[in-house]
This record gives C-alpha cells, structure tokens and sequence, in this order.
C-alpha cells in the first residue's frame, strides 16, 4: 500500500508519557518529601520541570499535541477523585489541614486512617487509588491542577491537549464506601458528576484549552445496556455544553465494541480508539458503524504497552484505511505511554542487534510522528525510515536468538498427564499436615523481607567491584541469619529466607532463564513512587541451572522449622515482563512453566516441603472481554500445574495473588489446584473471603490480614477482628493468617511491629477457638 497524503496535515500525539524522568527524579523528590527532607515548594519544582522535559522530549521527536492532566504524583485516579472532590469522611480532615499531605494520606494512609483501596489499571501492571462513593456523595469541581498545567505547557509555546479520566470510566472503577450497602451502584451519582465536568471543561475553555480528551477505557469491557444508556446520556450532555473545548473520547486496551456506535452517535468532536492486539478489530466496528463524518479520529497504530518496534507498513495501511472514515485522522501510540520505560538508547548493556528491535517511550513518539508524516505527505517522504524499519523487523524474525531447537521439541511432548497432581487435594492435605505438624491457623509471611540500603549497597559493589562474590555471599548469608532468627523469635509457623539475594521477584528468574534479558534502566511505574524493570522476553525459554536452591536449602539448614521454596509463576513472569509478541501467549507460558518446573522439582529434591509459585498477575492478565476468557484461563491455569505438578503428595504447593478482583477467577484459582493461596484482603475488607466461600472453595487459603503497600501499623486488635471476618467465610482448619503481598518495599521497624501484632492476633484467635489460653 502507497499512503496517499492526507487532506489535512495528520497530527501526531500520545495520551500520556512516563512520569518519573530519565532517573526517577520523581520518585525521590516524593520520598523526600514523606521523610521530610524535601519541601513541598522542592517538589512541585521538581514535578514542573518533570513536566517541561517531557514536554521538550516530546515536541523534539515531532509530537505535535502535547498532553497535559497526565502527570501525578501518585495516580491520575486519585487526582480524578480531587478533581471532582470525592474526598472520603475519614481525609477530609487532613486535607483541610493540607491538600499536598491530605492527598499522600488517601494514597498512603496515616497511622490513625486507613488508605484507599489500590487495585490494577485494567489488565496491567499499574495499580490505581479506587473511589469510594455513595448515595451522600457531593461532588465539587477543583479545576486548579488541569489549568495551572496547561497552562505551564501553552506558556512553553506548545500546543497541548488536557487529558482526564472520564467520567463513565470514573463511576464504573469506583466502589462503595465503607459502610454503604455492597449493592450499591456508583454510575447512579452520574448526574450529579456531569456538572462538575461541565465547570472543569468551561475553566480548561478558559485557560486556552482547544481540545480536552476525556478517557474511557472502561468502555471496551463488556458493558451492560444501563452502562451503555449512561455513556450515551453524559456525552449526549456534555456535548451540548456552549462553554467547553472540543471533546475527544479515548479508549484503549481493546475494541469498544456495543459502545463504539454509542460514542460515534455522540455530539463530540472527536473519538481515539486503539488499533493495536484485540483492538485491532476496531477497524471493522468503525466501518460496520459508517465511520465518523465530521468527526475526528485519533488512531492508536503503535503499541504503547509493549516494547517491539513497530510494523510501520503495517500501521500505514490502517491509517490509509482510516481516512475514509473520518472527517480528519491523526496518529498515536495505542494508550498512555506511562506503561513502557522511558529510552532505550539509555541501555548500553543490551545486545545491539536486539536494541534494533526496541521502542520505549522516546522511541514511540519518534514511531508516532514518523507515520504522521507519511500519512499527511506521502510514503515517499518516510523512505529511508520504512527501509530501515523493514531491515530490523527482519532482523527479529530471522534471529538464532528467538527460536531454540530444544525447547520448541520439549513443549511439543506437553501430555495432559504432566499437569496432573498424582492424588487429589483431600489426600495430598492429609499427608502434609502430618509432615508438617502446623497449629492451627498457621502464620506466614508471603516470601520477601525488607530490601535495606546494606543490601542494595552490597548489590553495588559487587557490581563495581568494590567486593568480590565472597563478600557479597557472606552478607547474604547473614541477612538470611537474621530474618529467619527474627521469624522464629516472633512465632511464625512456615518461614522465609527473605530473599535478600533477589532484585526483583520476575527479573531475579529472568536473569538465570534463556530467552530473557534485563534492562539498566527501563523503569515502569507499578504504584505510587514503586518502579519496576521488566526484564525482556526476546527468545525461548529454558533453564540452565539452579536458580533458587542454594541459598533455600542454606536458610533450611539454619532452622528446624519449615521454610518456603519460593519462585515467581509463569503466568506472571509473562505478565510482569515485555513478552515477545511474535508467537502464542500460550506457548511463551509453556515454556517457561518447564522452566520453572525442574527448579520445583530439584527443591523438592533437596528436601524443600513448601514451595510457593506466586501468581499475582493471573487475574491483571485476564482479558477485557469475557468471550476472551476461556482461552486465556485455559493455558494459564494449565502452565500453574504444568509448573507445580510433579511434586510428591505430602510436598506442599502456595500460590499467591494480590491487588485485583478475584472474584471473576474463582473457579480459575481453583483451576490451580495449589494446595494453599494467599490473597490481598486487608485493603478489600476481606471480601475474597466471602467469594471464596460462595464458590465453594475447599482448599486451604491465607486472605491477607495486614495491608504492606501502606506505613501504618496496624494494632493486635485490627488483626484480630479481620482474621475474625475471614473464620465467617472459611472454617479454621483451613484458614492461614498472613500480610497481603511480600514486604520488600517495608521498613524493618514497621515490619517487627506488624509481624509481632500478626502473630499476637492469630494466638488470641487461636486460643478462643481452642479454648487453650496457655
């Protein structure tokens, strides 16, 4: 296909872009300010020239409409929530006193109140602050942040687009408060929400906004007909408005599917859809609809959650296909850049051939702006670009690097049998409960220990040679030390070594398997100021050697008790990765879970009775739409046991998930068929517990009783009641008390207190359960 040039000069944009800079400026600034060595005035500069570099950034590679609205300070949700002023009871205090503090106490919490709940972006890895409204909820508009910066940007002399999250979206990720009826339905408040939008649309109007894009990416969910009435009634409404900017509705991450005509009927200026993965199939939707006379589309062609480089062919025939279907068609990368890491050409380490095959952030906008300009002048003036383009994906998919002979011949032996424990669970618990001898409700922690600045020193200076592999092991070893006399002094049941030799749950593993490899610094926002590396998926899979027994069977010699195996899960270690994108999700699985299944099988060899394969990303990896499930469930859940499976009856197998709804994967949860799983609930109020119970769920479960992604401590007493709430949903036999999610971004002194008061909480429990006061 030759791209004929476009009627009007096709603009090139993104939704968003990293927040965090090219060295986590942001990060430290925030944590600064939470220790009190950065002043609020250090942070707001600090986040404004974030800001003006992003801005410069992206107007140098030829973004011709900047974003604005899509930096924060911890969520855009959150800043959604001040925006309209749905400031729960218990922050209205500390945000009186002061906003910038009354705004980390929501995120974070304090010592006295507790946070809001955090759960994932929709299938990714970001997590988000979730509203809490109900039937008394006023709203009040606070326009302040969108126009001060859009202002900042105008004043720069760009051309900027402020970006919100709609107000659709906004009610349909929102949740009850506490104390409102659970069947309480938040879009109902919608009326009362528009006006709040109308009076920020009129101040962005104001302030020299031509365009506001409005975000609904709840939209391409399956949506039930009141949600479609609801989306069709607040556009129908604030397309009337007299005093706005034009209004772009954005979607991504999937096709809109029922809601796409509902949007295109709409009187709004403009509509953004992705035209990447699944939502490649907005394509046809668009033309099943007639398209968008008079409309604007913004297509998302480039991939923004993956870091392969383009197919610009590719993406150049949709956007010629495209222009029949609108008034005016302008490109972008498929969602907010915010989900990829900032600049490859900052990794000096990785292989130059595979670094022909990356785009991060810089790399897209340069991708974005490339097929801007072939679309609004011609094929003819992006030549050399396309040559080059079609050289390097070439390069990909003729590479020894992607394709491993032994590998690909061991998966296609896979039986159904190799996924099947050798006795049922009824018969596998009686055998590990007389070897293990547990009291109970038994308590654990879920793997990782604090990560302290000896630790990370030490990582260092192996690193730079400032210590030799001796040293470095001896400091490991005495970090185990103490973490396991630390555990046994408290009272806990099932130990952990703390993992004090692991950088990352996923990028410790990635480093030891073929087909991986790890970035310097592709940082990703996960929440708040915690970043994280996700390591490359390039090629197949395997494991060399050992990766997890050494240092698991040296924390097993130091006590008497039983201590965990601890390994990441397949599903996660693709969720949790930038995965190859050039084969079968299910395949990629596979291979890994064969992986991962010698490293089971040579711990249990080693005398390992507990192993834990964490599983956090099953339900984040869960597609948006329900007829996508089944496929998707199938190979997860089958690369779990495919990983887990080869273990003798008695040999205990954990599993954990944290921050999601697993209420939509029950039956996959026990699909798993793990012996025991431990789950996110503290911030949840224990609700998994009750979903558990109403699927039927026999297995034993450990729902979390102490919430780690918040500084507060919380008392005996609280632990107390929440383990309390879980008994009411799973018998005693059955129940293990337990934090939410690995401690690893903990303090010490906050983890002893919480441990101790875990540990207190579960003997009190215990003993009115027994009757045993002993």
């Amino acid at each position: 296909m030759t791209a004929k040039p476009a009627a009007a000069a096709a603009r090139a944009t993104v939704y968003g872009y990293p927040r965090q800079g090219r060295n986590r400026e942001l990060k430290k600034a925030v944590e600064g300010y939470w220790r009190g060595s950065v002043t609020a005035g250090a942070l707001r500069e600090t986040a404004a020239d974030l800001r003006r570099s992003n801005w410069r950034q992206l107007a140098d590679a030829g973004i011709t409409e900047v974003p604005t609205g899509d930096f924060s300070y911890y969520d855009h949700v959150l800043d959604t929530s001040v925006m309209v002023g749905a400031v729960p009871e218990r922050h209205r205090a500390a945000v009186a006193a002061d906003t910038l503090d009354g705004y980390f106490a929501m995120a974070r919490g304090t010592q006295d109140v507790a946070p809001l709940e955090m759960t994932k972006w929709f299938d990714t890895n970001y997590h988000y602050l979730v509203p809490e409204l109900g039937p008394d909820t006023v709203f009040t508009p606070d326009s302040a942040r969108q126009v001060a910066e859009l202002e900042q940007a105008l004043g720069l002399g760009h051309t900027a687009r402020p970006v919100m999250v709609g107000p659709v979206t906004y009610l349909l990720l929102a949740k009850p408060a506490p104390g409102v009826a659970a069947d309480f339905q938040p879009i109902t408040l919608l009326d009362r929400l528009l006006p709040v939008y109308a009076r920020v649309l009129a101040d962005l109007r104001a302030a020299g906004a031509e365009w506001v894009q409005l975000d609904e990416p709840a939209l391409v969910q399956d949506r039930t007909p009141a949600d479609l009435n609801a989306a069709a009634r607040a556009y129908r409404e604030l397309g009337a408005l007299t005093d706005r900017p034009k209004v772009l509705v954005a979607s991504y991450f999937d096709r809109l599917g029922d809601a796409l005509p509902v949007l295109a009927a709409a009187p709004v200026e403009g509509l953004a859809l992705d035209f990447t993965g699944r939502g490649a199939a907005n394509l046809a939707d668009l033309a099943a609809v007639g398209g968008l006379p008079g409309k604007r589309l913004v297509a998302g062609v480039v991939n923004g959650r993956n870091i392969w480089i383009n197919d610009h062919q590719k993406s150049l025939t949709t956007l010629g296909t495209l222009l029949g279907l609108a008034d005016r068609v302008d490109v972008a990368a498929s969602c907010s850049l915010l989900h990829v890491p900032l600049d490859a050409t900052a990794e000096r380490d990785v292989d130059p051939q595979i670094l022909r095959w990356l785009a991060f952030a810089r790399q897209k906008t340069i991708e974005v702006a490339t097929l801007a300009r072939g679309l609004a002048r011609g094929t003819g003036a992006i030549a050399a670009e396309l040559a080059a383009n079609r050289a390097d994906l070439a390069s990909r998919a003729g590479s020894a690097i992607t394709h491993d002979p032994a590998v690909r011949a061991r998966t296609a032996v896979i039986t159904d049998a190799d996924g099947r424990r050798s006795q049922p669970y009824a018969r596998r618990t009686a055998a590990q409960r007389a070897l293990l001898g547990l009291p109970l409700l038994p308590t654990t922690t879920i793997g990782s220990f604090p990560q302290t600045n000896e630790l990370r020193t030490a990582r260092a200076d192996l690193r730079a040679g400032r210590i030799d592999i001796a040293d470095y092991e001896e400091r490991i070893k005495d970090e185990i030390r103490e973490v396991l006399s630390f555990q046994e002094k408290t009272g806990i049941d099932v130990l952990v070594h703390g993992e004090p030799e692991r950088n990352d749950m996923v990028q410790y593993f990635a480093e030891r398997l073929t087909g991986y490899l790890a970035t310097r610094h592709g940082w990703v926002q996960s929440y708040g100021t915690r970043y994280v590396r996700p390591p490359v998926l390039a090629g197949d899979v395997s494991r060399p050697e050992p990766m997890t027994v050494r240092w698991t069977s040296y924390a097993r010699s130091q006590t008497a008790k039983p201590v965990k195996g601890m390994l990441t899960g397949p599903v996660t270690m693709l969720a949790w990765s930038f995965v190859r994108d050039d084969q079968p999700l299910g395949d990629t699985a596979r291979q890994v879970a064969l992986a991962l299944r010698d490293e089971v099988d040579d711990l249990e060899a080693a005398g390992t009775s507990v192993i834990q394969v964490d599983e956090p990303a099953l339900r984040e990896t869960l597609p948006l739409r329900a007829a996508d499930h089944p496929e998707y469930l199938s190979w997860a859940t089958e690369s779990f046991r495919l990983t887990t499976s080869g273990v003798r009856p008695d040999t205990q197998i954990h599993t954990h998930m944290c921050y999601a709804e697993f209420g939509d994967i029950v039956q996959a949860i026990d699909d798993l068929d793990a012996d025991v799983i431990s789950l996110e609930a503290a911030r949840s109020h224990m609700q998994v517990a009750g979903e558990l119970a109403r699927h039927g769920y026999s297995r034993e479960a450990g729902p979390g009783v102490w919430d780690i992604h918040s500084p507060r401590v919380p008392s005996t007493e609280e632990v107390a009641a929440l383990l309390r709430e879980g008994l009411a949903a799973i018998p005693a036999e059955r129940l293990w008390v337990n934090p939410d999610c690995g401690l690893k971004t903990r303090g010490w002194p906050e983890t002893r207190a919480c441990l101790e008061n875990l540990v207190a909480a579960a003997r009190e429990v215990r003993a009115e359960l027994t009757g045993d006061h002993s």
